[in-house]
């Protein structure tokens, strides 16, 4: 069994807390942070990936640490690279990190975990190990998955990580009988939504709810609140807005479905049976999935998804869609705002599933953070997946 220091720790969760940073602007890529140190533990260098086809975290840490040693382009001995993913192998946009770390002459890297990409998979470890450099890897594991779930789930099953947003009154309801919802929650949790949806790749809802509450689906940067020089306006990735509109019942005139303007919203993608004959802006492409029954097969849509690199899905759809993406066993994590209030028996409730006859049926969850966002509750549970 490894066994790592305390330094090993610290340096490795600095490490983490550098790769949060680009939690808004990676994605295809994972979030990956690095930290090399000398043979005294001091820190020599730090960095982190901040944007696909830019350098890599590691070769950010190694500019910084080879500004401080006397040796050109040569670190000292006894110098250990700390990194939450295992340095690439392979020639991508960018250069191999690996190459970068051999180069360099450090001689121990850190992994927090392997990289699941399958042209990576334990070779980069393996290449460092072959050039004389000392490898381990598992060190503080568990916080560098939860940093690229998404990531991890595309690599390994091909579809992205599915975290479905649900707002309800204290007993349940979503929204009054005949429909009316805005706003339930509070403005801090529509804040904290803001920064959800920031940090994903897309988010999904259907063409029911898109009718009926006429969302933008965008980030809007003012409402973010981060910390100051966390993230700029230019930075600002805005999400692909997928739409499921199965009946092509979307007109041109609703507000997601207007001219992209000024990185004010991001792309449409429109997923339907048929081709729409509505003639929607250039920003809008069509994709027809197919069937399964009478409604589209949502297998094959978040399939869809992951081939476009999608890692994350921020779904906010209505009742329909959260219970067929439950009842296909494709939610991998619930987020709840909880609201203080309440609505009565005839509201709307959280999900449109079919009446189950036996407990062993029902969905069981897993809470992994609750919390006061304002004067509501945000609840995060994961869903136990049946395979």
């Amino acid at each position: 069994m490894t066994e790592f220091s305390k330094l090993d720790h610290q340096l490795m969760a600095r490490a983490i807390k550098l790769a949060k940073r680009g939690e808004y602007t990676t994605t295809p890529n994972p979030n990956v942070g690095c930290v090399i140190a000398d043979s005294n533990g001091q820190v020599i260098g730090e960095g982190w990936h901040q944007k696909a086809g830019t350098a890599h975290a590691e070769v950010h840490a190694l500019n910084q640490a080879l500004q401080s040693t006397t040796q050109v382009g040569v670190l000292g001995e006894e110098t250990t690279a700390y990194v939450t993913l295992e340095p690439c192998s392979h020639q991508g946009r960018t250069p191999p990190c690996a190459d970068a770390l051999i180069n360099a002459k450090v001689s121990r890297v850190v992994a927090a975990m392997q990289d699941p990409n399958p042209l990576v998979a334990g070779k980069g470890l393996e290449k460092l190990t072959k050039a004389g450099i000392q490898t381990q890897s598992g060190l503080l594991k568990a916080n560098a998955e939860q940093l690229n779930r998404g990531f991890i789930k595309r690599m390994k099953t091909g579809k992205p990580w599915v975290t479905v947003k649900l707002a309800a009154s204290l007993d349940g309801k979503t929204a009054l009988n005949n429909g009316l919802s805005q706003w339930i929650t509070s403005p801090a949790a529509r804040q904290d939504v803001q920064r959800h949806r920031a940090k994903s790749c897309a988010i999904l809802s259907g063409s029911g709810t898109v009718m009926a509450d006429n969302p933008a689906l965008n980030v809007r940067f003012s409402e973010l609140n981060l910390p100051a020089g966390s993230l700029s306006l230019e930075d600002l990735r805005q999400p692909l807005r997928v739409i499921l509109d199965g009946r092509n019942q979307l007109p041109s005139h609703l507000a997601l479905l207007q001219t992209v303007d000024n990185n004010q919203a991001g792309e449409v993608l429109l997923i339907n049976g048929q081709p729409s004959p509505v003639d929607f802006s250039k920003h809008v492409q069509q994709w027809q999935a197919p069937f399964n029954g009478n409604k589209l097969d949502l297998h094959a849509v978040m399939t869809k998804l992951g081939d476009l690199q999608l890692n994350n899905i921020w779904v906010e759809a209505g009742a329909k869609l959260a219970g067929a993406l439950l009842q296909n066993n494709l939610i991998d994590e619930l987020i709840l705002y909880q609201a203080p209030k309440l609505i009565g028996g005839d509201g709307q409730n959280l999900f449109d599933t079919i009446a189950l006859q036996s407990m062993q049926d029902i969905t069981n969850l897993s809470w992994t953070d609750i919390r006061q966002i304002g004067p509501d509750l945000k609840m995060t549970a994961l869903i136990n997946k049946l395979d």
